[in-house]
């Protein structure tokens, strides 16, 4: 059993709940997930079963697209829907104006500081056990990239905004700073995440539908890294973690590595037309691989 599963995660469960949904319904331990949703955020979750797990760091998973509210006015100590209200202000008339005015500073290279109610490490410590106990410490801001931000729709002062940015990116610590930058507050009250890399939530399945036959193989999923075909004397090579030649110049930096029999054995390093192998499922799961 190997392959990758496009969930569109229902509100209310966490990322981990979605693992252990996957883990009791397909009798296996080996599951995981690419990139956290917030329990009360929906849409695309890719979910790796079997050794496809070791792969999670080759597919193409940026940009991220995400549509959702920002609800102005009010502040959570959460930054999202989830929290306690620490914060009320009046919203301006021309709260649209003002959005069109600031939302330039929020493109391209920003730095952005975790939230206290995130999974992020301090002195080995998350951010969220500090917040529990009322505690808040000092945190290092982070670099991301904001490809896209534009407004879809405003109703009073609930905004809809359509986001495409790099991995790592606090879509609920967006929307504070974007309160913060008005004057009036603001927190995230609900979020969809409506695209990962090159997949896309219309290719998502519900949780409570998924089964076997949804399972992409690693074949698929890894384009438009380039997968390079292997005759037997390669792929006996690469199994024993031994680099290998072939006839044409690869752009880096990975590749994915086809077995004869058609399926992917591994991703290598690329060095030109040398390639070493970093990754290689084992020849009896590759027997299993879809």
């Amino acid at each position: 059993m190997l392959g990758i599963l496009l969930i569109d995660k229902p509100a209310g469960i966490t990322s981990h709940d979605v693992v252990n949904t996957i883990r009791r319904r397909f009798g296996t331990r080996r599951v995981g997930h690419a990139g956290t949703l917030d329990p009360e955020a929906t849409g695309l979750l890719v979910v790796a079963v079997g050794p496809a797990t070791r792969f999670l760091q080759y597919l193409p998973l940026e940009p991220k697209e995400y549509v959702g509210a920002v609800t102005f006015g009010e502040e959570r100590d959460t930054q999202d829907s989830e929290g306690q209200v620490v914060a009320l202000k009046p919203v301006p008339g021309d709260l649209l104006p003002q959005l069109n005015e600031i939302m330039p500073r929020f493109r391209g290279l920003i730095q952005q500081l975790p939230p206290m109610y995130s999974a992020v490490k301090k002195a080995g410590k998350p951010l969220y056990a500090y917040a529990r106990q009322g505690k808040e410490v000092e945190r290092t801001p982070r670099t991301i990239h904001i490809e896209s931000l534009t407004i879809e729709k405003v109703e009073g002062a609930d905004v809809t905004i359509r986001v495409v940015c790099s991995g790592g990116t606090y879509m609920r610590t967006l929307a504070h700073d974007l309160g913060q930058e008005i004057g009036c507050g603001a927190y995230l009250s609900w979020l969809n995440r409506e695209k990962v890399g090159k997949f896309t939530i219309a290719q998502a399945t519900a949780l409570d539908k998924i089964t076997l036959d949804h399972l992409i193989s690693l074949r698929e999923a890894l384009p438009p890294v380039p997968v390079v075909a292997l005759n037997g004397t390669q792929a006996a090579s690469v199994r024993e973690g031994r680099a290998v030649t072939v006839s044409k110049n690869y752009m880096g930096p990975v590749a994915g590595l086809l077995g004869p029999e058609g399926s992917i054995i591994g991703v290598a390093r690329v060095f030109g037309n040398l390639l070493q192998p970093e990754c290689v499922i084992p020849i009896e799961a590759a027997h299993d691989s879809v």
